[in-house]
């Protein structure tokens, strides 16, 4: 078993073996270190010492998952990590705010309509895209391949009804290939569609504009400004509006980024076979390629695949639901605060030098003042870091402090899992759940609320930032307080 030793109030590290190189960061309260379990430990361990990373981080989120842990933190100058993506490459938050107050929609019959409205333009659910829904936007093969060549290009954007100054709220509005050309991600699709490794493109692109299933989610939210001068300050910069209705998403890359992935992770086992090299820690899901290389190449190729996919998706999903809204309160108008993402491999500067920073269930928190927000609307404050919780407890927007370097500017990416989706559905009562957001007034499209991603499921959020915010991480901007909640309504029956 591996031991955290404590440094500070929410810092520890967990020492290699044999004290052989940089120790693992951990952030977390004694209550959160106490919650990581030995398997989640071992594999930050394993992380840590796979070739060429320097540096790795365990977050208070963290928890088992493929190869690295979900919550983590990796840094490479010399190699990529296809694990420390993950699957759903590029799953991502945005937010956005509407300049409608919460009065407006207190009374449940409103909620409801929105909710209907919303799921007429937005599907829910594994396999499920556009034409599943009355009022969705079709997306046709060759609007699709300059979506995820081009990210959210003006043209993208205009055709399919995405205000572009959106683009200009994102951590990265588009993602280029290997060589840092688009160029470069059209060859790679035209090989990938002559290939048929991707036999059902039309259907896969027709995901766009949808939430998915899992914990993926859309929630409306009221926005709660911190009653600090400095956080209202803040706040005018993200143009976050206290009192008014807000909209939260979550979701990634869909059908089209796990097929790029699973792919990428087979391509790279059977170079491993072939070559006889041995799999870090003896687990195929830390697989890697230096940099340079085809291999490493065609990786970073179909990571900005599946990221510029990830991020229509945002941007589309976002558009619909201002939609949706105006369509039951006519006159609503809203703006983009920010989209982030937090399961993404970015080359940036640390500690001086350039390296790929993974960041698996992670998100990216740079304070203002840092070069890498020149010209971006938030130089001088940082950007929105956008973090959920759970609908009971909300969510939070923050903004990052130095401590952050600590971490190679990453705080986690929200509360984290504390059961699994099997053990959740034996701990966790039905009536109880669908009870508990009965009392507080929060809707649902779903008939019953999936146990899996029930409150009780996730950690404890108020610990979790606590941890950030003694970690010196990061500082809390504004609440927001759910009052309803978007999924996928047939998880509920699992």
């Amino acid at each position: 078993m591996h031991t955290i030793h404590k440094t500070d109030e929410a810092i520890g590290f967990i020492p290699l073996p044999g004290d052989k190189g940089k120790p693992v960061t951990v952030i977390g309260t004694d209550a959160i270190r106490d919650g990581f379990d030995g398997m989640c430990l071992q594999q930050m361990i394993n992380s840590r010492m796979a070739p060429g990373v320097t540096d790795a981080v365990l977050n208070p989120d963290g928890h088992v998952g493929y190869g690295a842990p979900i919550g983590c933190v990796m840094v490479s100058p010399t190699h990529i990590y296809p694990g420390p993506v993950g699957v759903d490459i590029k799953c991502s938050m945005s937010l956005l705010q509407m300049d409608i107050p919460e009065d407006a929609i207190a009374d449940k019959r409103t909620r409801r309509a929105i909710i209907n409205a919303i799921t007429e333009r937005t599907p829910t659910g594994a396999g499920r895209g556009q034409r599943h829904v009355a009022k969705g936007r079709r997306v046709d093969k060759d609007l699709g391949i300059k979506a995820v060549t081009e990210g959210a290009s003006k043209a993208v954007c205009q055709a399919l009804g995405i205000p572009p100054e959106w683009a200009d709220r994102c951590e990265d509005s588009a993602h280029t290939g290997h060589d840092g050309t688009s160029g470069a991600l059209n060859k790679r699709l035209e090989w990938i569609l002559a290939q048929q490794r991707i036999r059902n493109f039309a259907d896969k692109i027709g995901q766009l504009g949808s939430y998915g299933g899992g914990n993926h989610f859309g929630e409306c939210e009221i926005t709660r400004v911190a009653d600090r001068p400095s956080m209202r300050e803040t706040s005018d910069v993200f143009g976050l509006k206290d009192g008014h209705v807000s909209f939260l998403s979550h979701c990634g890359s869909r059908g089209f980024g796990n097929l790029l992935a699973t792919a990428q992770f087979k391509d790279l086992e059977r170079k491993f076979e072939t070559w006889s090299t041995p799999y870090p820690a003896g687990d195929k899901k830390l697989v890697y390629a230096p940099l340079g290389t085809p291999e490493a190449d065609a990786y970073i190729d179909d990571m900005s695949l599946g990221a510029n996919f990830a991020t229509v998706n945002h941007m589309l999903i976002n558009a619909l639901v201002l939609e949706a809204f105006h369509e039951v309160l006519p006159g609503t108008t809203g703006k983009l605060v920010y989209f982030i993402s937090h399961n993404i491999a970015r080359e940036e500067i640390v500690d001086g030098n350039k390296a790929w920073v993974h960041r698996k269930g992670a998100t990216r928190a740079v304070p203002g003042g840092h070069f890498s927000l020149h010209d971006t609307p938030f130089a001088a404050t940082g950007h929105p870091i956008l973090l959920p919780g759970n609908p009971r407890d909300g969510s939070v927007v923050m903004v990052a402090r130095g401590g952050a370097e600590r971490t190679a500017w990453s705080v986690n990416h929200g509360a984290g899992r504390q059961l699994g989706r099997r053990a959740a559905f034996r701990a966790l009562d039905q009536k109880s759940v669908d009870a508990e957001f009965d009392t507080s007034d929060i809707l649902t499209n779903c008939r019953k609320y999936p146990l899996d991603e029930a409150p009780d499921a996730y950690k404890n959020f108020p610990e979790v930032l606590r941890s950030v915010e003694a970690a010196g991480l990061a500082e809390t901007v504004a609440k927001l307080e759910a009052r309803f909640v978007i999924k996928d309504a047939a998880e509920a029956d699992d």
